[in-house]
């Protein structure tokens, strides 16, 4: 049940490379902004989705996580079909209405310096406080508190000294621990710089945004957006399924491509023959393909 939240991680991953990005590319080859103001709003827009949404979906990540290793008595009862997928659908519910009152402050704007429309720090001190708070250091709060939980509990099956009330930690269990706790030590570390840097310039925009370099502003940026791109590869080289089911990807796409290649040559063959002529005497078979 729990990989549920792991395809929702996926979502929030996909949505920045289908639209934003492509149009950030856009705008650095033509060295500018030339696509309107309302593609720059809908690109600022999904990029929050996707960066808000991401954080919310480790959280729940970690909370599962949490509760199927620290409570698992408890854990059929929680995370249940139904209730998981309507934790799933309360996180895009919430990552949506956390990122609407940039619509309405004007904090969605081109910067030049990163070629991405996005959210500028310095437009609401309050709004970017609240932003680095809630989208942020709070969720990290909670994902901490509850890998910190977990790792109290392998530390005591690994010394035989956990309670014989508590369950068995399992094998597959620790790996898929692991592989997700990397996945958020990853994005704090990625999105820390930005997110500090907000917080200084919320606090005293005047005196702290001349001073911040822009290799500093531009490397925090870019460094977040790299993020998006590393959960499938910390997958496949943590998991063992993962690495089992990109092999078989890599193979079904192989093994067509060089399907529709034979397929196609066959076809030339076939129209490059000269047609036997058809008589009463001698009737010819037709294969279909």
């Amino acid at each position: 049940v729990g990989n549920i939240f792991v395809v929702s991680l996926a979502v929030a991953d996909l949505v920045v490379a289908i639209y934003p990005y492509p149009l950030v590319l856009t705008s650095i080859f033509h060295e500018g902004w030339n696509l309107g103001y309302l593609h720059c709003q809908i690109s600022g827009f999904l990029m929050g989705i996707s960066v808000i949404g991401s954080i919310f979906n480790i959280a729940g990540v970690a909370v599962n996580r949490y509760c199927y290793i620290c409570h698992s008595l408890k854990y059929d009862k929680l995370y249940s079909d139904k209730n998981s997928l309507f934790y799933v659908i309360l996180i895009w519910v919430l990552t949506f209405i956390a990122i609407v009152p940039n619509l309405f402050v004007g904090s969605l704007q081109y910067d030049a310096r990163i070629y991405s429309c996005t959210f500028t720090q310095s437009v609401s001190s309050t709004y970017t406080i609240a932003v680095v708070f809630f989208h942020f250091i709070l969720p990290i709060t909670i994902v901490t508190f509850c890998y910190l939980r977990i790792w109290i509990l392998v530390i005591q099956v690994r010394r035989r000294v956990k309670p014989d009330n508590k369950p068995k930690l399992k094998p597959h269990d620790f790996r898929n621990f692991v592989t997700m706790f990397v996945v958020f030590v990853l994005f704090a570390v990625c999105w820390a710089p930005l997110n500090f840097i907000g917080l200084a310039v919320a606090v005293n925009p005047d005196t702290i945004l001349p001073r911040i370099p822009e290799w500093l502003f531009v490397g925090s940026y870019y460094m977040a957006y790299f993020n998006s791109c590393l959960n499938a590869i910390i997958y496949g080289l943590l998991n063992q399924n993962f690495r089992r089911e990109y092999k078989r990807i890599v193979i079904s796409i192989c093994t067509a491509k060089v399907f529709f290649q034979e397929s196609s040559n066959d076809v030339e063959k076939i129209k490059s023959k000269p047609s036997p002529m058809l008589t009463n005497n001698n009737q010819v078979k037709v294969d279909s393909v």
